[in-house]
Parts: structure tokens; C-alpha cells; sequence
């Protein structure tokens, strides 16, 4: 049930001239916590205005503490806000969606390696090249060997790349998960 919480002495002033004797009100809510807004009658006579809800607070005792706190410029502001017409919000009318779930990750293709592989490059990746490239440099170059392997990020046999030194490994990982995605994205 709705309370008024304080009645404020000195009239508040429309834009218009007319006066309004200002009233703070409070209910609870559910959960416990009460809401306030202020109310505003005519002195002169006339239909009240209510403001939106200017606070939540838990109880109704700090309802009522900010009441006491409120200034008459802020009351004025308040006044305002009831006069004005509530803002009509467009709605629009829900679309179904096209799909019913969202497109495969390239992180799914990880089910499909074995397990000697230390990182997926896709998942990393998506994350951004200067994170790959630096998880990348922390691993050996056999890992490296392991992850180009796994994934079939180059033809070039396995002999030839334990030939190779960590840094062209580290290229060819991150240029072959660019071309997968790639790929991938355009499928």
C-alpha cells in the first residue's frame, strides 16, 4: 500500500505559474525494498501528477530519509518529469530466427586431434594472432611440430619439419590457422 512520506511546506512553481503542493510517496515492493515517487496537487484545484519512481531504497525509513533530503529545485525537476507525456518506446514484433543454433566454432575441430597436440591454435587465435604468437614461443619445437601435425596446418612431411627451426614453425602455424579460417568462414 502506497504512503505519503512527507508533505513539503513551500508550493513548487510550474512552468505555466501554477502552484502545486508537493508530496513524497513510498510503497513496498516485492522483495522487500520500497520505491518513491513524488505526487503533485493543485492548489488551485485540478487533476494530481505523479512523477516516474525517483529512488529504491530497502526499507522504508531510508525511504523516508530521502525525502527529507529532496531540494526544491529537485522537486521542480520532479514537476517537470510528471508533466511531461511518458516516452513511447517502439517496439518491434519478435522475428523468428533463421537458425536454430549457431554456427559451428572452429574450436569443434578439436574432438577430431589427437591428444599429443599441447594447444588448439583455432581457439587461441580467436582470441587474436599476437596471443597465438606469443603462447606459441613459450613451447618447444617439437609441440610445434605436434600442433602443425594435429591440425594439417602444412603438407610439408614430418621429417622435413623437425628440420625446421621455432620460428618457421610458429609461421607456418599461424599462417595455416589464418587459411583454415579463411576457409572455414567462407564455406
Amino acid at each position: 500500500m502506497a504512503d505519503t512520506l512527507l508533505v513539503f511546506q513551500a508550493p513548487v512553481a510550474a512552468s505555466d505559474g501554477t502552484l502545486y503542493e508537493a508530496r513524497a510517496c513510498g510503497s513496498d515492493m516485492p522483495g522487500g525494498t520500497w520505491q518513491g515517487w513524488l505526487e503533485f496537487v493543485p492548489l488551485a484545484g485540478g487533476p494530481p501528477l505523479r512523477s516516474p519512481r525517483e529512488t529504491t531504497q530497502p526499507n522504508r525509513a531510508d525511504t523516508e530519509y530521502w525525502a527529507t533530503g529532496l531540494t526544491l529545485v529537485y522537486l521542480e525537476g520532479a514537476l517537470k518529469r510528471a508533466q511531461d507525456q511518458p516516452l513511447l518506446v517502439p517496439v518491434a514484433s519478435p522475428q523468428p530466427s533463421v537458425f536454430a543454433e549457431p554456427a559451428p566454432s572452429i574450436v569443434k575441430r578439436a574432438a577430431e586431434v589427437s591428444p599429443s597436440s599441447v594447444m588448439n591454435p583455432f581457439s587461441v587465435y580467436e582470441k587474436g594472432e599476437p596471443l597465438l604468437r606469443r603462447q606459441l614461443a613459450a613451447l618447444s619445437a617439437w609441440h610445434l611440430v605436434n600442433i602443425i601435425v594435429d591440425y594439417g596446418l602444412s603438407d610439408q612431411p614430418v621429417e622435413r619439419l623437425n628440420q625446421l627451426p621455432a620460428a618457421d614453425l610458429i609461421e607456418l602455424i599461424v599462417a595455416g590457422t589464418k587459411r583454415e579460417l579463411a576457409l572455414h568462414r567462407s564455406a
